[in-house]
């Protein structure tokens, strides 16, 4: 019998633009549905703004950008958006929601490996990055670039949305359960609480060089966000080494890519989010939650050993990350069905089977 709550797969997504319930301005780009989520497409103007904001219960988006913005940048043939700046840009995707069916967003992995910030914003919305059920109206893209100042122009895809019917997420009996049954994280001892499976920092290093991730420079030059393995590595980041000591000292406002301890496992029938651990447990977290679509390290996709990238800040004071600690958990949800394409099975995956990666844009 069919799921009656769950996480919406590819085809139910299609099925969406089909019956007039997403709309955009162009056809779907041929890779834009993902397994559990569809790319979202910057649309054609961006408004520089004086700070972030939300429209609040009784307001549009664009009465706020009326009276908060600075100026609008034309992006039909790309331009450049530059480090500590807020940009709102309207989006190409709009929502017609049936009432019984709620959406999130989320960075997709290559923007929060680049340290860009972004929210999705709807019409009267009191939270970011939260479409309620029934939802109808348009949606825009919250930009802020950290570290690197970008190129983007219309039809990047810096964000992603996943679609549910009702309350789908496992109970913690049934997250244990199912490690049991398929080995959610490559862990003896699994630690799962607060709904999640608890996914711990990898600062032992791997390969000769004892390699455990990579500091952010500033100054560098623009990453265009649409072009793959166009970068060198060496003049965006700084290479960080165990030197032995199984830990890291992160400086305030650094931006660090690290990789968990653990493998990660998403089965066919599953989607995955990560989730920041309890800021109460020290001064740091990671920065962006993320998606993980079903097939991630699934072995019938490819997947074996795929490690979760994360993008990690310390806030305010230096904090000490050591080997083992806790970083963040993963929460599962059901899917209402098995996707079409899992994750890594021919859609041009860039992370499966990874280990600690940089973004796309950077040449191996």
């Amino acid at each position: 019998m069919a799921r009656q709550t769950g996480i919406l797969a590819d085809g139910a997504i299609r099925e969406l633009f089909e019956a007039g319930r997403l709309t955009s301005q162009a056809e779907l780009d041929i890779d834009q549905v993902q397994p559990a989520s569809l790319d979202l497409r910057l649309g054609a103007k961006a408004f520089r703004v004086r700070a972030s904001f939300l429209p609040g219960p009784n307001h549009l988006v664009s009465d706020k950008l009326d009276r908060l913005k600075l100026h609008v940048i034309d992006l039909s043939e790309g331009a450049v958006l530059e480090t500590g700046c807020v940009y709102i840009v309207p989006l190409m995707e709009s929502l017609d929601l049936p009432s019984g069916m709620s959406a999130s967003a989320n960075p997709k992995s290559s923007t929060g490996r680049l340290d860009i910030f972004t929210r999705v914003i709807t019409d009267y919305a009191q939270e970011f990055d939260k479409i309620p059920a029934g939802y109808s109206g348009p949606l825009y893209l919250e930009i802020s670039p950290r570290t690197f100042p970008i190129v983007v122009r219309k039809g990047s895809r810096l964000s992603q949305i996943r679609f549910r019917i009702g309350q789908p997420l496992l109970s913690e009996a049934e997250l244990l359960a199912l490690h049991r049954s398929e080995t959610l994280v490559a862990s003896d001892t699994p630690n799962v609480s607060g709904g999640g499976i608890a996914l711990s920092i990898d600062l032992k290093g791997g390969g000769e060089d004892g390699l455990i991730g990579y500091r952010g420079k500033h100054h560098t030059a623009v990453v265009d966000v649409d072009e793959k393995a166009a970068n060198e590595v060496f003049d965006f980041w700084e290479p960080l080494y165990s030197r032995g000591r199984e830990e890291l000292i992160l400086d305030p406002d650094e931006f660090y890519i690290l990789v968990s301890r653990e493998a990660v496992h998403v089965p066919p029938l599953y989607a995955a989010e990560m989730t920041p651990y309890d800021p109460l447990v020290g001064e740091f977290r990671v920065h962006y939650a993320g998606f993980f679509d079903p097939g991630f390290g699934h072995a019938g996709a490819g997947g074996t050993g795929s490690r979760a990238v994360l993008e990690v800040r310390s806030h305010e004071v230096p904090f000490i990350l050591e080997h083992g600690q806790i970083v963040g958990r993963l929460v599962y949800e059901h899917m209402l069905e098995k996707p079409h394409s899992l994750y890594g099975s021919g859609l041009g995956s860039n992370y499966q089977a990874q280990g600690l990666k940089l973004s796309k844009h950077f040449r191996t």
